[in-house]
C-alpha cells in the first residue's frame, strides 16, 4: 500500500488494505500445515540465492518508464534477485524479485540497508527509495535504501489470472440479490486464478516473501537489514522478525496490524472508523457546500451519500463516452470506503469531487471525470488492474483460510447491516478466498520479541490503533508512537508530523527506542 505518495495512490493501496484489506496473524517458526519448507539459511540447497551476484544497472525500461526514470535521476539503480519458487524445492523453478537500491552518500556512517514496504497486499515499492530518502531527511544519507517489489508483484515475475476487475473489494449491496452475485462474482475469480496460475499459487505468502526478503539480506551482503513498512507491511515486517530472529536491525511499523487479526476478513470490525471518518469528512465537506453541493450540516451531507447508495441500486454512469462507468451498489460504497483513508484537506477534496460526480449522476444529470477519478475507476471496475488484483487476493488467500459457507457470509453481513448499513454489507461481504485451496502453511505467531518502533493514528480507518496497540503488547520490547486526533493511515513521511517524523528519525539515526512511549497531537488550524 503506498502510503507516501500521490492521493490517489494511497487510496489505490488502501482499497488493497480493504481487499482484505490486510489481516491478523502472528508470526512464526518453519511449521506447515502441508508441507515442511527448508528453513530459509545459507545451505539446505540455499546457499546459491544468498551468494548470487546482483546485476546493478539501469532503472529505464523504457521511453515511458516515468518509475525507471525518477529512480535514474536520483542516482538508484535496480537488479532482480533469484528466488526459488518454492522454499522446500530449492533446486526446482526460480523466480525474480525486482528491487531498487539507492546507496548510502554518508559513507562513513553508514548504517547499513533499509528495506521498505509500503503494504497491500501486493504494492510496490521499487520506486519508492527517493521519496522515503527525504522522509528520513540527513540519516537518510547513512542508509542504502532498497525497494523491493515482492514476488509476483510489479517488475517481479508476473501473476495475472486475467480478471475482468482490479480488485475483489466490493460491498454486498442493499440486497440479497446484489449478494447473490457478489457469489457468482468472486467464484468465477477464484477459478480464473486457479485456471491460469495454479503452479504458483501455493507458493504466493507472506511468509514467502519474508523468506525472499531474508535472501535479499544475503545477496546485500549485510549481516542484518533494517525494515520500514506500512500497512500489510507491518505484518510483513513482524512475520519477518519471527522467521529470521537475529537479522533484522531498526524495524519501524507504522499503521499496525495486530496479526492475530491478520485474515481475508480482516476488514471486519473497522466500522466504527470508517463512519468515524466519514462524518468527519463530512463535516469538512459540509463548510465548502458552494464547493460540492452536498449539503450544509454534516447529518445533511450524509443524507445526500445515503441518497447516492440508494440511487446505484439501480445503477449510475459516471463520465460521459468514451469514459463512461457504470456502477451499482455493490461498487459505490466501495469507491467511498476507499477514498477515506487519510484527512488531509487534498484526499477530503479528491473525495468531495467523488462524491459530488456521484451525486448528479444519481440525479440524473451529466457527470464529467477528472483524470484521478477515472484513472481510480478504471482500476476499479475494469480489466487495468486485473494484475494487482490478482497477487493481492493471492497473497490473502495463500496466508490464511477463509470460511467457505456463503451463508456464512450473508449471516454477518445482515447482522452487521442494522447498525452500520453503509460499512457492515462490504466488510463482511463474501471473497475468492471462500473458493480458494487451503493456504500450504500455517500462519506465523509472535513468538520473539522484536525491539520495534511502532506508530499509530488514533482515528486510523484501516488498521486501527486498537491494532497497533495490540502488536505493541506482544512486541513487549517494542515502543509505540501515537499519533492522536488524525484519521490517517500511514503517518510516518506523509503527513507532515514533525512529532512522528522526528522520532523515527532519531530512531533510524541512533537504533535507540524512545525511553518511554510517545504521544504526539495532530496539528490544527
Amino acid at each position: 500500500m503506498t502510503i507516501i505518495g500521490s492521493v490517489a495512490a494511497r487510496r489505490a493501496s488502501a482499497l488493497g488494505l480493504a481487499l482484505t484489506a490486510c489481516l491478523t496473524a502472528t508470526p512464526a517458526a518453519f511449521a506447515s500445515a502441508l508441507t515442511t519448507p527448508a528453513p530459509a539459511t545459507p545451505g539446505a540447497g540455499l546457499d546459491r540465492y544468498y551468494q548470487q551476484r546482483l546485476d546493478w544497472g539501469s532503472c529505464v525500461q523504457g521511453p515511458d518508464d516515468t518509475t525507471g526514470r525518477d529512480l535514474e535521476k536520483a542516482g538508484a539503480q535496480c537488479a532482480d534477485v533469484t528466488v526459488p519458487l518454492d522454499y522446500a524445492d530449492p533446486r526446482g523453478r526460480t523466480i525474480t524479485v525486482a528491487m531498487s537500491r539507492l546507496k548510502a552518500t554518508d559513507t562513513r556512517r553508514r548504517v547499513g540497508s533499509l528495506l521498505i514496504n509500503f503494504g497491500g497486499p501486493g504494492g510496490t515499492a521499487l520506486g519508492e527509495p527517493p521519496t522515503v530518502r527525504k522522509a528520513m531527511k540527513d540519516v537518510g544519507a547513512r542508509y542504502d535504501i532498497i525497494g523491493m517489489d515482492p514476488r509476483f508483484v510489479g517488475r517481479s515475475t508476473p501473476l495475472d489470472c486475467g480478471w475482468p476487475v482490479g480488485h475483489s473489494v466490493f460491498s454486498a449491496g442493499v440486497g440479497r440479490a446484489g449478494f447473490d452475485r457478489q457469489v457468482a462474482l468472486h467464484k468465477d475469480l477464484a477459478a480464473k486464478c486457479r485456471a491460469t496460475n495454479a503452479s504458483v499459487l501455493p507458493h504466493v505468502s507472506t511468509r514467502n516473501t519474508a523468506r525472499d526478503m531474508d535472501v535479499v539480506r544475503g545477496a546485500l551482503g549485510e549481516r542484518k537489514i533494517s525494515y520500514l513498512g506500512y500497512s500489510y507491511g507491518t505484518y510483513l515486517g513482524t512475520v519477518y522478525t519471527q522467521m529470521f530472529p537475529g537479522r533484522y536491525d531498526r524495524v519501524v511499523l507504522d499503521g499496525a496490524l495486530d496479526p492475530r487479526r491478520y485474515s481475508p476478513r480482516l476488514m471486519r470490525g473497522v466500522e466504527r472508523e470508517n463512519e468515524r471518518a466519514l462524518a468527519d469528512w463530512a463535516a469538512w465537506a459540509a463548510k465548502r457546500h458552494d464547493t460540492y453541493g452536498l449539503g450544509r450540516t454534516r447529518a445533511h451531507v450524509l443524507a445526500t451519500v445515503d441518497r447516492v447508495v440508494e440511487a446505484s441500486a439501480r445503477g449510475l454512469t459516471l463520465g460521459t463516452a468514451p469514459d463512461a462507468f457504470r456502477v451499482d451498489d455493490t461498487q459505490v460504497p466501495t469507491l467511498i470506503f476507499g477514498a477515506i483513508s487519510e484527512d488531509t484537506d487534498a484526499a477530503r477534496a479528491a473525495v468531495g469531487e467523488q462524491v459530488s460526480v456521484m451525486n448528479r449522476a444519481a440525479k440524473g444529470q451529466p457527470t464529467r471525470l477528472s483524470a484521478e477519478f477515472k484513472e481510480y475507476l478504471q482500476g476499479m471496475v475494469t480489466s487495468k488492474n486485473s494484475h494487482a488484483g490478482s497477487v493481492q487476493t493471492a497473497i490473502l488467500c495463500g496466508d490464511v483460510a477463509a470460511p467457505r459457507d456463503p451463508e456464512r457470509y450473508w449471516r454477518d453481513i445482515e447482522r452487521s447491516r442494522a447498525a452500520h448499513p453503509l460499512f457492515g454489507p462490504l466488510t463482511n461481504n463474501i471473497g475468492p478466498c471462500a473458493f480458494w485451496d487451503r493456504p500450504r502453511e500455517e500462519p506465523t505467531q509472535v513468538r520473539h520479541d522484536a525491539p520495534a518502533l511502532i506508530v499509530s493514528a488514533t482515528g486510523d480507518p484501516r488498521t486501527p490503533h486498537t491494532g497497533a496497540v495490540a502488536l505493541h503488547g506482544l512486541l513487549t520490547g517494542s515502543k509505540l508512537i501515537t499519533l492522536k486526533g488524525a484519521d490517517q493511515h500511514g503517518v510516518y513521511g506523509s503527513y507532515g508530523s514533525t512529532c512522528v517524523d522526528g522520532k523515527v528519525n532519531a530512531y533510524l539515526a541512533t537504533g535507540e527506542l524512545p525511553a518511554k512511549d510517545v504521544t504526539c497531537v495532530k496539528r490544527t488550524g
